[in-house]
């Protein structure tokens, strides 16, 4: 695995690690108030990375165009701040809920991308 595949794959291991302290420290305190966020750093942040990086490991020519690094760098960087500024919100902090919604849209728009980048190579259109 290597270039955008690994990246994602890296990615997805550090949401797998951050999920599960998140799932941990719940559980230790008996404060299961960031549920949403464990639940979303699980799926948004580990599953779909992971999913992100096999597509592109089983196809390495759509992973070597700039679209695939394009779409590496919104999925982090809009996830990350999606996932902090959950974590923010749901600790009782309202005024960082536009960059949440902000936040939302890139990565919604990064799977918009996924699918444009996606769907022709697996009907065998690129």
């Amino acid at each position: 695995m290597q270039g955008v595949s690994r990246n994602f794959f890296t990615l997805a291991i550090i949401y797998a690690l951050c999920g599960m302290a998140i799932g941990l420290s719940m559980s230790i305190s008996q404060d299961h108030s960031q549920m949403p966020t464990h639940a979303h750093t699980m799926v948004a942040g580990w599953l779909m990375s992971a999913v992100f990086a096999f597509f592109y490991h089983l196809f390495p020519a759509v992973a070597a165009k700039t679209l695939a690094t394009i779409h590496f760098w919104l999925t982090a960087v809009s996830g990350i701040l999606l996932l902090v500024g959950l974590f923010i919100l749901l600790g009782g902090h309202e005024s960082i809920e536009p960059l949440v919604a902000i936040a939302s849209m890139g990565f919604y728009a990064a799977m918009f991308l996924f699918a444009f980048i996606a769907l022709p190579a697996l009907w065998g259109r690129n």
